[in-house]
């Protein structure tokens, strides 16, 4: 049996509600937040949206947050919810084991569309280090204290509800004693102007499920819970506020933006997510639908649910009539949500719902229900790229046993069987070992394959350069492996397609909201790449995005690493994706992100697997993200990860750095290296250069070296000749000296 994990924080905003008390009157009373557009800047004032009734300049002042401190819009919202949350659990990060995995696609892209011209004109150009989502999660870490990790979830609407799981399973693998978990998003000009361009907006209050449905509604606001084990909440103290009980999820793998008309990523999401839980549908008690209210979304859920549940569905009901779709956040305010009708006994309605579907026979709660019973309720979200997740809550029963249906198991492997990239050396394959390319120029393009070798060149055409690379190296890294069932694919990437986020947000700010290009915004957001991979390789397992800046590929890469360890996984696609545009390469230049190397791309993929092949590269014996840890916290991770392997300092060949040449950035890896002066010191960028998700290719590179059986003089500093026969290579990372991770492989 196991320790099950409670929840004992939750805070929330939305346009109904400042806080768990305001959002749950606003429900019991049956109000909406949807209405006409008060405070966004645009030219579509006919578009309803449900917005936050609080100024930029409200917000920081209610956190104390001077006016010329750097952030934006979408990480105040998470402050105010996660504030909420952590004060309700009675919990302060201080140091301890506390994680904060937040979820967002936005980003601070609403400040970007307002400065974007003028940061060519070096006016404001200190928000383009905002602009990325991991900036929001990383000013949010550091305003309430010090969290043991961070990341940040990009996949698009389904973000918050996947970084719940993340953190439920961090706790469940002991890397995490707690999480703080949620999503924020904020509207943007971008954002309405590209679910415009797909035709999905209501300018009416959306009508989720009815037969006149005819669109959405797009919200702002954040939610954040804290998770931890049953035994550690009873031990502090801290109010049990309910359980989770299962989470899962799946792909879709059928579209960009619509969804299978049976809804085949819902039904695995479900069906698995009940298996998770060890429930039977007869024990759920309500569903809180994805509901946004289009044609497509509404008919494929119901069609999901009526497979899971048959005619006897419990009670369902979307709440994007009151809250607006939220979008990245969705999750978390529904998951706040659901737990609120769970503690009061109530089933919220499906505001606008008049006539069923013809379709689809689902019909929803439509009039609030009081007086009710639930024990179990299931929450779905439901995002671009057929990313879809459910969780399920549970009334917590002090007295009820939990199933242990995923145990950490130490002793499960991980191999890392085949790889691929393309970079700015010889692209995929491992000439760059023999002959590497060295460069003097600061700004240096991934160099091209022959694409047709893996692409239809009709296919090639629509597709951006990153989503080409991505596509062609996963297929180049499976090749010779005999996968029949590939079981997931998660991607790391800082930025995303930024060449056609660019191409979008400089067609709106320069021509103007209209006719602007859908294909654009599609591939804009950051799951674009993983989605694609899986539809491409009909893959329906696990998807997920990273997007938290130089750790980015390493987020993705311990997401992996954790679900084989927990038996979830036996094989996976892990990679690290971004591509650096001119304009956006002059942005960073001006805030000095390129000294000390020059800037590369990244197109890289890790083929991992749980059983040891002839041709297998090496093992992957461990891997940890760090937020601002101290040399000592360095110091007993080290210790404590080969303590696990049963390893000791002087078992480490090498250590593989992001060193460049400055001497400030290297200053990190210097103290780090100091504890380990056995070790060889490599360094990979003066190769492949600097840029988000680059550490991919570092430990890349460290796993072509255990391949070959020996580390080439040109990727050693402080010893100028071949290492023959390296056993094991711990590669560290440093972004910014905040975020770190270790990882170490094996012979």
């Amino acid at each position: 049996m196991g320790d099950a994990i409670v929840v004992t924080g939750m805070g929330i905003v939305t346009g109904i509600g400042v806080g768990v008390e305001s959002t749950l009157d606003s429900l019991m009373h049956c109000r909406s937040g949807v209405g006409a557009v008060r405070s966004l800047s645009t030219a579509h004032t006919d578009i309803p949206v449900c917005e936050v009734p609080m100024t930029e300049g409200e917000m920081r002042q209610r956190l104390g947050i001077p006016a010329d401190v750097v952030t934006t819009r979408t990480p105040l919202l998470s402050l105010i919810a996660m504030r909420e949350a952590l004060q309700q659990s009675l919990l302060q990060p201080d140091g301890g084991r506390v994680a904060l995995i937040n979820g967002t696609t936005v980003g601070g892209m609403e400040k970007s569309e307002q400065l974007y011209l003028a940061f060519f004109d070096d006016k404001d150009v200190a928000y383009i280090s905002a602009h990325d989502c991991g900036a929001g999660t990383a000013f949010a870490a550091d305003f309430f204290g010090r969290f043991s990790q961070t990341t940040t979830i990009s996949t698009a609407c389904s973000s918050a509800s996947n970084a719940i799981i993340l953190g439920a399973n961090l706790i469940k693998s002991g890397r995490a004693d707690k999480a703080v978990v949620g999503g924020t998003e904020c509207l943007s000009k971008f954002h309405l102007n590209g679910f415009n361009t797909l035709m999905i907006l209501d300018r009416e209050r959306c009508r989720p499920f009815d037969d006149g449905r005819n669109g959405l509604n797009l919200g702002e606001g954040a939610a954040f819970l804290v998770i931890e084990r049953e035994s550690d909440a009873k031990a502090r103290g801290a109010k049990i506020l309910c359980t989770l009980e299962g989470y899962a999820n799946s792909c879709d793998a059928f579209h960009q933006t619509a969804t299978s008309p049976e809804g085949e990523g819902a039904y695995l999401a479900m069906t698995q997510a009940l298996a998770d839980s060890g429930l039977q549908p007869s024990d759920i008690d309500y569903i809180n639908a994805h509901g946004t209210g289009t044609q497509n979304n509404d008919s494929s859920e119901g069609n999901a649910i009526l497979r899971v549940f048959g005619n006897n569905y419990p009670p369902i009901s979307s709440t994007k009539a009151f809250t607006g779709h939220c979008t990245s956040a969705a999750g978390s305010v529904e998951a706040v949500i659901s737990i609120l009708a769970m503690q009061h006994g109530f089933i919220p309605p499906s505001l606008g719902f008049e006539t069923p579907m013809a379709d689809v026979p689902v019909v929803p709660q439509k009039t609030l229900k009081t007086g009710v019973s639930l024990t179990h309720v299931m929450t779905n979200s439901f995002g671009f790229g057929g990313n879809d997740s459910s969780l399920i809550f549970g009334k917590y029963q002090p007295e009820k046993q939990i199933l242990a249906t995923s145990a950490y198991d130490e002793k499960r492997r991980v191999f890392i069987g085949a790889a691929s990239q393309i970079s700015v050396q010889h692209p995929l394959g491992e000439e760059w070992f023999e002959n590497p390319i060295f460069y003097n120029e600061k700004y240096v393009r991934a160099l091209s394959p022959d694409y047709k070798q893996f692409i239809d060149p009709k296919a090639a055409r629509r597709m951006g350069a990153v989503l080409k690379r991505a596509l062609t190296t996963a297929l180049s890294a499976l090749k010779d492996r005999d996968v029949a069932d590939l079981q997931a694919v998660i991607t790391g990437t800082g930025l995303g397609c930024i060449e056609n986020t660019e191409k979008f947000l400089r067609a709106m700010v320069v021509d103007g909201e209209q006719l602007l290009t859908p294909t654009y915004f599609m591939q804009s957001t950051h799951n674009t790449i993983s989605s694609q991979v899986a539809l491409n390789l009909h893959c329906h397992g696990y998807n997920c995005t990273y997007s938290q800046r130089g750790v980015s590929f390493e987020s993705a890469l311990q997401d992996a690493f954790l679900q084989f360890k927990l038996g979830k996984l036996s094989n996976a696609l892990v990679g690290g994706h971004d591509e650096m545009t001119p304009d956006y390469y002059d942005l960073l230049d001006k805030v000095h992100f390129w000294d000390g190397t020059f800037a590369g791309e990244t197109a890289a993929w890790l083929y991992l697997e749980n059983g040891r092949k002839s041709d297998t590269w090496c093992e992957l014996l461990d891997t940890q993200l760090f937020f601002r840890p101290s040399e000592g916290d360095l110091h007993n991770a080290i210790d404590a990860m080969l303590l696990r392997h049963g390893l000791q300092r002087s078992d480490i060949a090498a250590v593989m750095t992001g060193k460049d040449e400055n001497a400030e950035n290297n200053r990190p890896y210097d103290d780090f290296c100091r504890l380990l002066p056995q070790a060889a010191v490599l360094r990979y960028k003066h190769l492949f250069g600097e840029g988000f998700t680059m550490p991919a290719m570092g430990i890349y590179a460290a796993a072509v070296c255990l391949k070959n059986g020996r580390i080439p003089s040109f990727l050693i500093e402080n010893k100028g000749q071949v290492i023959d026969n390296p056993q094991n290579i711990l590669i560290v990372n440093c972004f910014k000296n905040a975020e770190y991770s270790l990882t170490l492989l094996s012979k």
